[in-house]
């Protein structure tokens, strides 16, 4: 590994550098002279938004945002998928215009999309050096302003001076050496004669992620930076983001890393006004806050639904003493008659000039997750398992029991063989070797890691159905069907679309609600955190905690990890098992 020393030993003459503009990586080989160097604004630098709106099309995705970036911010981008979490970052780097509004910035950014180029043609050693340009340019020019000093050209002595500071505010004697060391602790490719051409997409995204890591970039804007990292790379990555000298806008669905860095969340979700809601107070700040602004809403919601069905229960009744009224008892005279009815038309005219008046401001509210009563079973055995193998897939023996009301962790890496033992426990995969007994009267239902749900069949009549065929074979008694809007899952315009038309999320909304539709004793929960919401997620884990069916769960969620760190673990290894499983 190079490593340069913190001040260069003599003058180097250079006449040439790399500056880097803000945008995609194949567009930044842009050689230019040296003087005068990009100015990083380090202390002064911000990026400042306000009352910012956007529209795509005939779509409003982003409705007056305001918001400051300063050197020290960490602030993450929350939201479901379509909310303009990745227009939010192209406005903030500059690749996208407002409809309404001003972005102004000072001070240079570095920007890691989540799709990256395969047409890029430099090696892994010009991608370097694009990175660090801006930290070479400010040694040549120190060099340069060296050399004009020595000389005693006019005006040397400031222009040395103004050199030096930025080359100390970039650190740029150890740029390269920064840049090496994320290389290497990304498990990205170090070799600076490959090719990116040549490489697989994650190995291209580490290379970039390490050079932004390692660069010298005030601001760095990153949209889902978790992806193609394992463990040891997540933890280096929040531990430079954390410590690093300028600003950090995250766009993530990662609960652990937000909860790690972000100390202010602005969250895109809907908003009874549609304006983004920003909360301090780090990630449990932001749950904090949007249950507090959930539970507001509501509130209003309700109020103003119960005024106007008052309004419109007035109405009906004073409707009904027209119609009643205009044939009073006999004997009654006409002039009475005339009298009641022109009263009872007023009075009409009244009660519906209210109910029009009575605007209804408030926007039906976000669902919730909903868990239907699942039925416990404490004490029984609801699985047991003896020696279970799977060739190529779980070689090691696995032994286990399942009781009512348990609670389980399956942890392991890729390959480990979580998956497979979830389906030999549901009875979805048979065994090489062992065995596995189901109670008869245990209800199981198994939440796959993938989704297998027929794109062409319409969601509701996809849950109708599998409720029918549960209650036909008798696993499920009628009274205690779960209708499908009740669970919170899928509002009723998603639920009459076909499978194929939801997006991910929507359809893994539909497979956790077939799952519950059994009302089962046991859950047994392959990555049950895939494609959902953060908030979506924190009310499962919430419903996973306090549900009295048994759960077996597999997870390389960390976040879920932490909120579920007192639960029984079976630690999986892709050689061997350990039982830890508890009852």
């Amino acid at each position: 590994m190079a490593s340069w020393p913190r001040r260069p030993p003599t003058p180097r003459a250079r006449t040439t550098s790399s500056v880097v503009p803000i945008g995609a990586p194949s567009q930044r080989n842009i050689t230019v002279p040296i003087t005068p160097p990009v100015l990083h604004a380090r202390s002064r630098a911000q990026i400042l938004v306000s009352d910012v709106s956007v529209s795509l099309g005939a779509v409003r995705v982003l409705t007056g945002v305001d918001l400051t970036v300063t050197p020290t911010s960490r602030i993450a981008v929350v939201g479901e998928n379509g909310r303009g979490k990745s227009t939010l970052l192209h406005l903030l780097s500059g690749t996208l215009t407002p409809d309404e509004g001003q972005v102004t910035r000072i001070g240079t950014l570095g920007i890691a999309e989540q799709e990256m180029a395969t047409t890029d043609q430099r090696t892994v050693g010009e991608v370097v050096a694009d990175a660090i340009a801006d930290s070479l340019a400010a040694l040549d020019e120190l060099d340069a302003a060296g050399l004009a000093l020595a000389a005693g050209e006019a005006g040397a002595d400031d222009r040395f001076a103004a050199a030096l500071e930025q080359a100390e505010a970039l650190d740029a004697w150890d740029a390269r050496r920064r840049v090496d060391i994320a290389l290497e602790a990304l498990h990205a490719e170090t070799d600076r004669s490959r090719p990116l051409i040549q490489m697989s997409v994650g190995q291209r995204y580490r290379v970039r992620l390490a050079c932004l890591i390692g660069g010298d970039a005030d601001f760095l804007l990153l949209d889902e930076p978790t992806n193609h990292l394992d463990r040891a790379g997540l933890d280096y990555m929040t531990e430079q983001l954390r410590m690093r000298s300028g600003g950090v806008v995250i766009v993530s669905h990662d609960r652990a890393l937000l909860s790690d860095i972000a100390e202010t969340t602005i969250d895109l979700d809907p908003t009874p006004d549609d304006r983004p809601r920003v909360y301090g107070g780090g990630y449990i700040g932001y749950r904090e806050g949007r249950r507090a602004e959930r539970e507001r809403w509501e509130q209003q919601y309700a109020r103003e639904q119960e005024q106007r069905s008052k309004l419109q229960d007035d109405l009906s009744a004073a409707q009904n003493r027209l119609i009643s009224g205009w044939r009073p008892d006999k004997g009654t005279g006409k002039h009475q008659r005339a009298t009641r009815a022109g009263g009872l038309v007023t009075n009409v005219h009244r009660r519906r000039a209210a109910l029009e008046a009575h605007a209804v401001t408030m926007p039906e509210p976000p669902q919730t997750l909903r868990f239907p009563d699942l039925s416990a079973r404490p004490g029984a055995t609801l699985v047991s398992a003896a020696g279970l193998t799977v060739a190529g897939r779980l070689p090691e023996p696995i032994t286990l029991e399942i009781l009512g009301r348990s609670r389980s962790l399956i942890t392991g890496p890729n390959g480990a063989g979580k998956s497979t033992l979830l389906s030999l426990l549901a009875g979805d995969l048979s065994p090489s070797t062992g065995s596995v007994r189901r109670s008869p009267q245990a209800r199981i239902a198994h939440l796959r890691q993938e989704s297998e749900l027929p794109l062409d069949r319409r969601a509701s009549e996809l849950y109708a159905s599998h409720l029918d065929a549960l209650i036909a074979a008798g696993q499920l008694p009628s009274a205690q069907a779960v209708g499908l809007s009740s669970l919170g899952l899928l509002r009723s315009y998603e639920a009459g679309r076909r499978i194929g038309e939801l997006s991910m999320g929507q359809r893994r909304r539909l497979d956790l609600a077939l799952a519950l539709s059994a009302r089962p004793h046991l859950l047994l929960l392959d990555e049950p955190t895939n494609h959902l919401s953060i908030s979506l997620v924190d009310e499962l884990t919430d419903a996973l905690q306090a549900t009295p069916a048994a759960v077996v769960l597999s997870t390389h969620d960390r976040q879920l990890l932490r909120d579920l760190h007192d639960w029984p673990r079976l630690a999986l290894e892709p050689s061997r098992a350990h039982e830890q499983v508890g009852s």
